[in-house]
């Protein structure tokens, strides 16, 4: 029990020395992370559809 005890007085104690970002930094980060995906969603859903094209001039 007493190790259990330990592990979440420890555990507290790392989560005070923890830097959270602002607002605006989790604001910034959550954008460049929509962004980035959607241009990647665009450029392998063009890649897949000239794929498709290019099989479908093969056969």
């Amino acid at each position: 029990m007493k190790k259990i005890i330990r592990f979440f007085q420890e555990s507290y104690a790392e989560l005070k020395k923890v830097v959270w970002p602002s607002q605006e930094e989790v604001v910034s980060s959550t954008k460049v992370v929509i962004v980035s995906v959607i241009i990647f969603a665009i450029v392998l859903g063009l890649v897949d559809f000239l794929l498709l094209l290019g099989i479908d001039l093969i056969f």
